[in-house]
């Protein structure tokens, strides 16, 4: 069925995303963490003093808690306005160049950009845009361990 500026929905996985994470900004991780697990999630990595720590459920959906340093360092539209998004959906695409495809595509539908794409610090290309309603959707290849670097500054501004 044909969206909204008429165009079909993408199906595939290298175009189209797959839910596969929440990231949720977090004013106090250990006691986030604490409510989470009792909810059943198992900890994946990181503990309770670190800025972003990473939760899988059992159905597989990995759920991320991020301090606001840990935000700071990814998300260009949080920076702008950190009272604009609290979590972000994020769908994972077959590859760097769909991640670029994408946000292309959204972008010249109107949604808003609020990260563009870049070569994030974790190894992977990753972008945010906002769908209709104004929530943060990420879209993110593939992590290459090989392009893993430290977070040395800030990903880059709308």
């Amino acid at each position: 069925m044909a969206g909204a500026d008429g165009r079909e929905p993408a199906t595939d996985h290298e175009s189209g995303g797959d839910l596969h994470m929440v990231n949720v900004v977090v004013s106090d991780m250990a006691a986030s963490l604490a409510f989470y697990r009792r909810l059943g999630v198992e900890l994946v990595a990181g503990d309770s003093g670190a800025e972003h720590v990473q939760l899988r459920a059992r159905g597989g959906l990995s759920l991320e808690l991020d301090t606001a340093e840990s935000v700071r360092r990814w998300h260009a539209g949080w920076r702008a306005d950190p009272s604009s998004a609290r979590v972000v959906l994020g769908f994972a695409l077959g590859s760097r160049q769909a991640v670029d495809r994408l946000y292309a595509e959204l972008t010249a539908a109107g949604h808003a950009g609020r990260q563009p794409p870049f070569d994030a610090f974790w190894g992977a290309r990753y972008a945010i845009v906002a769908d209709p309603d104004g929530n943060d959707i990420g879209l993110m290849s593939p992590v290459e361990p090989a392009r893993r670097t430290l977070p040395s500054e800030p990903s880059p501004d709308p």
